[in-house]
């Protein structure tokens, strides 16, 4: 069918067409098949071969790594995208099945892991192998407990969803050869059902109750119109620069498997819209609190274990954020009185304080010499504090990855929902750098001044320079390299932003502004994300808190709150995963003194990968004795 233009409202296809679709592609295995049982009633399963089967004399060592071993493997199996970025092609074919059934399988086969993970007995088991069992059994139990909470049936919003995941396959894959392709458009192949499975899962919380709040969904319709319009010419990207081991008839052949299939995905993202828009999105909630969901105290109370590592209550974590709020504003203050914009007018040295910092802040907001005037300046901008950030990271850290990075622009169908960047990970067995993507929607609302700590944060030595340390890691569990500890990835993240003081950059008041503004920003995520979640805070309380206490654009503000209200907990582990490797830090160098060893330190911070925050301090506790005992 001929793709509407912008201006047209998208009908409703026939489901037999789409489904028609879908069954002439039987032929090849688009979704993850079921995953090879973890273990039996007895221990574990037999798996691939007959090696992992558990003899009645296994020791409890040997049962720990066949277990590790076997949820590699299911791993492999079941998320067929993971598995290519690690480099396993064996189902560069598939998708992930996002299904119910493909859902409810993984949770039950997690299950049944975590039983038999928790029948080993610990102390048997060498100490490297003891703290592996630890956050293998934590992690695997937060997923099963939370997963009673359905918070699963709510898969698409401004932020995520499957629409923004389609329109960026053409740029996650490397393409080297004749079966990267094939294997690419099997992919292809496999979206329309994907978007199909998507739907299953959302009609079933629509028949539980288990909706979204409406302020995250409202843009989502647009967006997947924004997405189809680009679609056939993102798609067909990779198509454009071909190896020269593939043929011309070869190239010839991929182009014409391409058009084939990509009919079906544009029909299956119209049915995806319309679906959205006149049926799931009415249907949404109107509040915004997790608090207001079925069992929702609890589950925000999981969120926050999920997200801080710790077991701190909503009440504790607000009132972190509001000292630090309080602290960081006294920094601001000092920073504004250093600024030509003070010394520009006397007068307002004598303003009392939150007009003098309203109206500083509204010089920010307004005065262009802040602002960037093309798209192309600001991701130049970016590029060159990058580069300016390189060479200073000898002098902190004795370990570097191998690993390079780039600057790229966030997709323009989702900018407008999206936040000011974000990091995507690259792959070392694939050759794949990583990415930091700057937004550049609404460049008067970009402004310069956050460049470099949003770089320091995104870039390095934030999430691209600790995610590809743990990437590259050697003698480490394949889990270990990417466990779930928001409070850690982003807790060292905005520690690294304030690692540019050590590093020069913040002379210029206007710079140094930025740091304080994006520490507050994150201050005042705790304060209204347990605000919103447990506090019954609305959207209008959430915005307005940000606005007087942080120089954040109306837009960013705006985009902020709706990524808090619509993801529960998780703004909260930057600031308490920062706060607690600041204090680690302190604590080293009371215990240390002039002994101190800051690159040592940063790599025994580094290099065990991501940890719960328990777990990291006692890694730093054994760091310092260690430390001691060697200068005697």
């Amino acid at each position: 069918m001929t793709p509407p233009t912008a201006s047209t409202r998208p009908t409703k296809p026939s489901r037999i067409q789409i489904a028609a679709w879908i069954a002439a592609s039987a032929g090849l295995a688009v979704l993850a098949p079921a995953a090879p049982a973890l273990a039996s009633p007895a221990g574990v399963a037999p798996a691939a071969t007959p090696d992992d089967a558990r003899p009645d004399d296994q020791s409890a060592t040997e049962r720990f790594h066949s277990l590790v071993k076997s949820y590699d493997e299911f791993r492999l199996t079941v998320y067929p995208e993971y598995a290519l970025r690690r480099g396993v092609k064996d189902r560069a074919g598939e998708l992930t099945d996002v299904s119910l059934a493909g859902i409810n399988r993984r949770n039950a086969e997690i299950a049944i892991l975590l039983g038999s993970l928790r029948e080993i007995d610990s102390a048997k088991l060498s100490p490297k192998d003891t703290l592996d069992h630890a956050l293998l059994v934590r992690d695997l139990a937060l997923s099963v407990d939370g997963f009673r909470f359905n918070a699963w049936m709510m898969p698409v919003g401004g932020r995520n969803g499957p629409h923004q995941e389609i329109a960026q396959m053409g740029e996650l894959s490397t393409f080297a050869a004749l079966d990267d392709y094939e294997a690419y458009l099997k992919r292809l192949l496999g979206v329309p059902g994907m978007l199909l499975a998507t739907e299953e899962v959302m009609r079933a919380g629509m028949a539980q109750g288990v909706m979204p709040p409406k302020v995250t969904m409202v843009q989502v319709p647009a967006q997947i119109g924004a997405a189809r319009r680009g679609l056939r010419d993102s798609l067909r990207k990779p198509f454009s620069s071909l190896p020269p081991t593939v043929t011309a008839d070869e190239r010839a052949a991929l182009l014409a498997e391409f058009e084939r299939v990509f009919e079906p995905i544009d029909t299956a993202l119209v049915l995806f819209e319309v679906f959205v828009r006149d049926e799931y999105l009415p249907k949404c909630r109107d509040t915004i609190g997790a608090s207001e969901m079925q069992d929702g105290k609890a589950w925000y109370a999981h969120q926050l274990r999920v997200h801080t590592t710790t077991d701190r209550t909503a009440a504790d974590i607000h009132a972190t954020g509001l000292a630090e709020v309080k602290r960081i504003r006294a920094e601001m203050m000092q920073v504004i009185a250093r600024t030509d914009w003070s010394a520009a007018d006397p007068a307002r040295a004598s303003m009392e304080e939150d007009a003098r910092f309203a109206a500083f802040i509204q010089y920010l907001r307004t005065d262009p010499r802040f602002y960037c005037k093309s798209a192309e300046e600001l991701l130049a901008r970016y590029r060159e504090v990058c580069k300016r950030i390189d060479p200073k990271l000898p002098a902190l850290f004795k370990t570097l990855p191998r690993l390079t990075y780039g600057v790229r622009e966030i997709p323009r169908f989702m900018a407008p929902a999206q936040t000011t960047a974000y990091y995507m990970p690259g792959s070392p067995q694939r050759g794949e750098p990583g990415y930091f993507y700057a937004n550049t929607y609404a460049l008067d609302q970009r402004p310069t001044y956050e460049f470099i700590p949003l770089s320091l944060h995104e870039a390095v030595p934030g999430h691209h320079f600790q995610i590809a340390l743990a990437q590259e890691l050697e003698g480490v569990s394949e889990f270990r390299k990417d466990l779930d500890s928001t409070a850690f990835t982003e807790g060292w993240a905005l520690y690294a932003e304030r690692l540019g003081i050590e590093m020069g950059f913040f002379g210029d008041p206007y710079d140094d502004f930025g740091r304080l503004l994006y520490e507050m920003w994150r201050a005042t995520r705790l304060v209204v994300d347990t605000g919103i979640h447990e506090f019954g805070w609305s959207r209008e309380q959430a915005i307005d808190f940000m606005r007087r206490n942080t120089a954040l654009s109306e837009i960013n503000i705006a985009n902020e709150v709706d990524r808090y209200i619509g993801w529960p907990g998780q703004a909260t582990g930057y600031k308490i995963g920062e706060l607690e490797i600041r204090a680690l830090r302190a604590k080293a160098e009371a215990a240390l003194g002039k002994g101190f060893d800051i690159r040592g330190f940063h790599d025994a911070v580094l290099l065990d990968g991501p940890l719960p925050l328990d777990v990291l301090a006692r890694n730093i506790d054994a760091w310092i004795e260690a430390e001691k005992k060697k200068r005697g």
